[in-house]
């Protein structure tokens, strides 16, 4: 039965271009410069070209190699827009959440400024016309104005999961009694103290952005779309569908409203591309073991700390295992020789390989993902933004240990690797999440597939868009029903009383009356 659907499914995908002819024309928007974000939509973008549809992409990555019905549009005076930011954070300098996302603001009008300032862009928003826009949206929401440019709908990617500016874009809804903020290391069974500090996070989040980020994303949208006949935040709720990085076996379940999808590791491959020869051989050749270590694309090691970098040297040393270490320098003075260094490694083929025994992380999404799908146990070393909530839930789920990565010593190092390396219930937890993540009826990538042809066939596929986004915050929470229940609550009461006060000053007089009538009837004997 079960393989029945699953051709049933793959039936409807492989025959929904029928609709569209010769494919419809798609305009992609991922300007920010992380080569993780891209990687993700990139596998989604390059499977909607294999299956006919012209895909025009603005990115900072340009393909290497040039791809049938696949254009690009290379924006790349974004490209080193936040690697200060990038480098503080290797360094060890410590921020909260909101000072990282506030940091964001000022970078993020830079970016949508200069991709539609580049020449290209221009030129194809003034010439061309497009069926449907898929757009990041992440400090970028002067962007969404293309989709009425071009008269086109537009799909949302979100690459971390979903948060406060992601839900608004088509009425979503996240309960703060049981649904953690982005930046919060805590499941979904909160104590009272948990779901205070859960409440306080969302709403200074929500400030901040309404009043720092939004008003930046404003004075763009009103400069470069001065005809829109849509204001900036009819805009933001001008969105078809939204894709998720996400998946409730990787997290924990949440309600979604139908043009909410998850599609978490779309990139990942069953059969990830094959590893260089060498590489092959070193793998195979290692019947003992190996870590795989990496910070992932963002953040780099060559700027760790001298001390970080010494724990990490000496701790390798002295272990005696061997070491994939992606290192972004030419040269790691005090290497040892059980240390590998190169600047990039094939990370899904890296991890898909049984030899490798654990992977040392920063706990990016991304990467949690791959980690899980090829069953890895872990190490998480957060440095920024959700990895330190990605890094708590990794350990909760029973297979990952946690040290901070500027604290750490070389013994706390070598310890937490040893009982990683030697206890198997780390791999058996991984393990089970794995299988359930990939009991899946449609891999992610046929999924994602699936509902933006639903969106370019069914025109935007309006008759999904939640009415509650019409509705004003009195009315979405019933604020104004709840008030005219406590003004007829508090009329009766006061009815009540006042009839009371009446029935008694009633009473007083006849009373009163009462004893007139005897008084005077005692004066007349």
């Amino acid at each position: 039965m079960r393989l029945e659907i699953v051709l049933a499914l793959a039936l409807v995908i492989s025959t929904s271009l029928v609709d569209f002819g010769q494919g419809a024309k798609i305009l992609s928007i991922f300007p920010y410069p992380g080569p993780s974000q891209y990687i993700y939509i990139s596998a989604l973008l390059k499977a909607l070209a294999e299956r006919g549809h012209e895909v025009t992409s603005i990115s900072t990555y340009p393909q290497k190699e040039k791809l049938k019905n696949f254009r690009d549009v290379a924006v790349m005076e974004n490209i080193h827009l936040f690697e200060g930011f990038i480098e503080e954070a290797a360094s060890g300098e410590k921020k909260s959440y909101i000072q990282e996302f506030l940091e964001l603001a000022e970078p993020g009008k830079l970016v949508v400024t200069n991709v539609l300032e580049n020449a290209e862009v221009k030129k194809i928003m003034k010439n061309e016309k497009f069926d449907l826009i898929i757009s990041e949206v992440l400090v970028s929401e002067a962007l969404l104005g293309l989709g009425e440019h071009f008269k086109a709908p537009i799909v949302a990617v979100s690459t971390f999961g979903t948060i406060n500016f992601i839900d608004y874009l088509v009425g979503n809804t996240s309960p703060l009694s049981y649904i953690p903020h982005i930046s919060v290391p805590y499941g979904n069974h909160m104590s009272l103290k948990e779901r205070a500090a859960n409440l306080l996070m969302e709403t200074v989040d929500q400030l901040c952005f309404n009043y720092f980020v939004l008003p930046l994303q404003e004075e763009i949208y009103r400069k470069y779309f001065p005809s829109a006949q849509l204001s900036l935040d009819q805009a933001r709720k001008n969105v078809s569908l939204v894709l998720l990085n996400d998946h409730f076996t990787l997290r924990f379940p949440r309600p979604y409203v139908p043009n909410m999808i998850e599609v978490g590791g779309l990139h990942v491959k069953a059969n990830p591309d094959p590893l260089t020869e060498d590489l092959q051989e070193y793998l195979d050749k290692a019947s003992e073991g190996v870590i795989y270590f990496s910070l992932g694309s963002n953040i780099q090691s060559k700027d760790l700390s001298p001390k970080t970098l010494k724990v990490l040297l000496e701790g390798f040393r002295e272990l005696k295992i061997k070491v994939l270490w992606k290192f972004e320098a030419e040269d790691l003075p005090g290497k040892p020789d059980n240390v590998l260094i190169r600047k990039w490694f094939n990370q899904p083929a890296i991890l898909a390989h049984p030899n490798v025994k654990l992977f040392i992380s920063h706990g990016g999404y991304m990467s949690t993902i791959e980690t899980i799908f090829h069953g890895t146990p872990v190490l998480g070393l957060p440095i920024i933004a959700d990895q330190f909530m990605n890094v708590k839930n990794a350990v909760k789920a029973g297979y990952a240990l946690e040290l901070q990565l500027n604290e750490m010593t070389k013994d706390s190092f070598k310890k937490t690797i040893k009982e990683l390396w030697s206890n198997p219930k780390y791999s058996e937890a991984v393990g089970r999440l794995s299988k359930r993540y990939r009991d899946q009826p449609m891999t992610p990538l046929e999924t994602a597939i699936y509902w933006v042809e639903y969106v370019l066939r069914n025109e935007g596929a309006p008759y999904m868009r939640n009415a509650g986004q019409d509705l004003s915050f009195m009315e979405y929470h019933n604020l104004d029903v709840f008030l005219l229940l406590a003004a007829g609550v508090i009329l009766i009461f006061v009815v009540i009383f006042y009839a009371i006060c009446s029935l008694k000053k009633m009473c007083f007089k006849a009373g009163k009356v009462s004893k007139n009538s005897k008084k005077d009837k005692l004066k007349k004997r």
